[in-house]
Parts: C-alpha cells; sequence; structure tokens
C-alpha cells in the first residue's frame, strides 16, 4: 500500500515541485492539494504531511498535523533555534510523533553546511552572503540561518566568532554572532558564499543553484526518511545518513 502524502503549499513554486516528485514516486501517492484557501482538514487521511507553505504559517501546520498524528516533513523557512526549542517540547508531548525539518532540499547546500561547520574549527573570523530571487519572502533565509546557528555551536567552545563593527546596519544581521548579508534579485534563484578569513588567508565555500531540479533528489531522500522517523530532526544529513546505513 502506498505511502499517502499531503501537500500544504502546493501551488508555490517548491509545492508544486515537491507534488511532481510525490507522483513521480511509485511508493508514494499524493492524496490532497492544500492552498492558502484550504482548511487544514483536507490533509485528514494522509500518512506525511509535507509543509511548504510560509514562515507565519508553517508552525500552524506543523501544530496541526502533530495533533492529528500525521508525519510532517517542513521544507518552510523561517525554523529557527528558538522557534525549535518550542517545537521539540510539542513533540515531546505527543509520543510517536515525527517532524523533519529541511532547510534546503539540495544536496549541495547541505553538504556546504556540513563542510562549514568542520571549516569553522580553525577560523574565527566568518561572515556569510546569501543572495534569493526577488520574490523571496523572507530573510535571512531559512539556509543561512541555519548555517549560523551551525557554525556557531561549533565555535561556542572556541572563542566565538570575530564580527566587529556589529552595530553598523550595513554589516548585515547578526545570526548567533554571524553577520548574515541578504540579497534579492531577479535573475538569481539562489546562492550562498560562507566567508572565513584567517591570517594572511580567506577561504569561500560557494553553493549555487542554477535549476529546482537541484532540489529533487533532496526531496525523494527526505520523503523515503520520513516513512521510519520518529521525533525530531533537522537538516537534510539526516536523511543522507539513513540512505547511506
Amino acid at each position: 500500500m502506498p505511502t499517502r502524502v499531503a501537500v500544504v503549499g502546493a501551488t508555490g513554486r517548491l509545492g508544486t515541485q515537491v507534488c511532481q516528485v510525490v507522483e513521480a514516486m511509485p511508493e508514494m501517492e499524493l492524496v490532497a492539494r492544500l492552498d492558502s484557501h484550504s482548511d487544514l482538514h483536507d490533509m485528514l487521511g494522509a500518512d506525511i504531511a509535507v509543509d511548504v507553505t510560509l514562515p507565519g504559517v508553517s508552525a500552524q501546520v506543523v501544530d496541526f498535523a502533530i495533533a492529528q498524528g500525521i508525519k510532517v516533513l517542513v521544507g518552510t523557512s523561517g525554523w529557527s533555534s528558538d522557534r525549535l526549542t518550542t517545537l521539540t517540547k510539542t513533540v515531546a508531548e505527543h509520543p510517536g510523533a515525527s517532524v523533519f525539518i529541511v532547510p534546503n532540499f539540495s544536496l549541495g547546500a547541505t553538504l556546504q553546511m556540513m563542510i562549514s561547520k568542520t571549516v569553522a574549527e580553525h577560523f574565527e573570523s566568518i561572515e556569510i552572503v546569501e543572495a534569493h530571487h526577488a520574490g523571496k519572502a523572507d530573510s535571512p533565509s531559512g539556509t543561512a540561518v541555519r548555517t549560523a546557528e551551525e557554525i556557531a555551536a561549533v565555535r561556542r567552545d572556541r572563542g566565538g566568532v570575530i564580527a566587529p563593527h556589529s552595530n553598523q546596519s550595513a554589516r548585515g544581521e547578526q545570526v548567533q554572532g554571524i553577520p548574515v548579508h541578504s540579497l534579492r534579485l531577479n535573475g538569481v534563484l539562489a546562492q550562498q558564499d560562507v566567508k572565513f578569513g584567517g591570517v594572511g588567508e580567506t577561504l569561500t565555500i560557494t553553493h549555487d543553484t542554477h535549476s529546482r531540479d537541484a532540489y529533487q533528489a533532496g526531496i525523494v531522500k527526505a520523503l523515503r526518511f520520513m516513512e521510519h522517523h520518529v521525533g525530531l530532526a533537522v537538516g537534510l544529513e539526516h536523511a543522507l545518513a539513513a540512505a547511506d546505513s
């Protein structure tokens, strides 16, 4: 029997792609497409709900799915560490709940975050520059926020991050002490540079997304991970590790 999937935010760019991926997977069945006018009860009967809505809506979708015993895969931005703390408590209050937060479905973007954590062990001067299409509703991007949080966790026991003149608005938004600069431009899909400065050298880890096709493999891996996942997990790397095990 195929796994039944409901997509919330199905009419958006990412939502449309998620629907296409689900329909192409023989082990999955797309049973509901919800848009901004849909009642969340329309997802009832699904095994997995995929939330690809907006930051201001996502928490409501996730809370409803958890309460109804539906697993939820979240591709919406805005899940900062503070919001994740609250979500952790909610998941703990619902035994068997399954929530998977994926800041970015791109394999390359996920690997960039993983590599950046290793580099951060050796550099204390770090900044992030991210660029997205002009229609992106939030800034910084969820990917940039998650990257900064992961790096900050590495640097916490290593003296933190050097970010001079952080009181100046042109220095970017501080995400746990790391300056993040956001660009919103026509002609761009998604790009992120993580810049490290050391004594006499710099190192930049760059990831460019040229097509939304880059998200397809990650969506597939995330959906398959959800079939057996229980609890709360954040980051596509969990699905990558499960696929390799």
